[in-house]
């Protein structure tokens, strides 16, 4: 078999501390909002019984939780890109495609016949 090895070049990202960091800080916000919808549940389970509007705590903690979980993925994905930018780095491949044209085009253009 031929190992045909990595098609891009990947520089390293000198992001990786901050954006390890950035993702345990959300997990434990995450996880302390989550444990107080289970000690809610646990202890006064009568709370989510409670309307709010046309439902009940426990279905709109429910969503809510979910909503969390949503916008605390977008803000992960900004802010990691924004820690990338600054290092200088965005993960792109070392040679795109549209730079190959490029050179490809500019290598052409002084041949007779092309």
């Amino acid at each position: 078999m031929m190992s045909h090895g990595p098609s891009t070049v990947w520089k390293d990202d000198a992001s990786t501390k901050y954006k390890s960091r950035l993702g345990v800080i959300m997990f434990l916000i995450y996880a302390i909002v989550y444990g107080g919808f289970i000690a809610i549940n646990v202890a006064f389970p009568q709370w989510m019984r409670i309307d709010v509007g046309s439902l009940n705590v426990a279905i709109v903690f429910g969503f809510g939780l979910i909503i969390l979980a949503i916008i605390q993925a977008f803000i992960y994905n900004h802010l990691c890109t924004l820690a990338e930018r600054k290092a200088g780095l965005e993960n792109e491949p070392a040679d795109t495609e549209d730079e190959q044209k490029t050179q490809e085009h500019s290598t052409s253009e002084g041949e007779p016949g092309k």
